[in-house]
């Protein structure tokens, strides 16, 4: 069995901010510009995203799945209308669901969080 890396563990909150495991990056908890409009906060997200793959020499062109958990599920428009800047055609498999996200800042704060999966080939 390959090696599994955890990165940017948060022990107080017990999650990992993402986990190489194989050929797959696991991404877990990028948010970014809370207390903002949704749609800077769904940008501030996928720079979070970005930023983490950055470190594995990666893009968002290498995500294939993301779960979007969402404080209003009628925002789903304009989040589609950022994804379809920022991924140009190449978008991932996606489930979105709502959530009061009760732990970040109330009705004004959280509005969206994305996790994602990336795809990493290793070489033979």
């Amino acid at each position: 069995m390959g090696e599994i890396i955890r990165y940017d563990v948060n022990e107080e909150n017990a999650y990992s901010g993402y986990v190489e495991a194989g050929d797959f990056i696991f991404l877990s908890f990028c948010v970014g510009n809370v207390g903002q409009s949704i749609e800077q906060q769904v940008e501030g997200a996928l720079d979070h995203m970005s930023d983490r793959l950055q470190r594995a020499n990666l893009t968002l062109d290498s995500i294939v799945k993301v779960d979007i958990l969402l404080r209003d599920v009628w925002d789903i428009p304009v989040m589609e209308e950022v994804f379809k800047r920022r991924f140009k055609g190449n978008f991932p498999a996606r489930k979105t669901i709502s959530t009061e996200f009760a732990h970040c800042g109330g009705p004004n704060g959280l509005k969206v969080q994305i996790d994602g999966v990336a795809y990493n080939p290793k070489p033979n």
